[in-house]
């Protein structure tokens, strides 16, 4: 459960990022790409 609420944490920071940040479709794919880093990195225990 507690893996969950940070990935949940994580990927809700990145959406808030990428929302913010991104102003291109690349953009916006490059964002993506990289939460999908960032929860595999979360679920690796990295």
């Amino acid at each position: 459960m507690k893996l969950f609420k940070s990935v949940a944490a994580i990927l809700a920071t990145m959406l808030m990022l990428s929302a913010a940040g991104c102003a291109t479709v690349e953009g916006a794919g490059k964002d993506i790409e990289s939460a999908g880093e960032a929860v595999q990195d979360a679920a690796d225990g990295e």
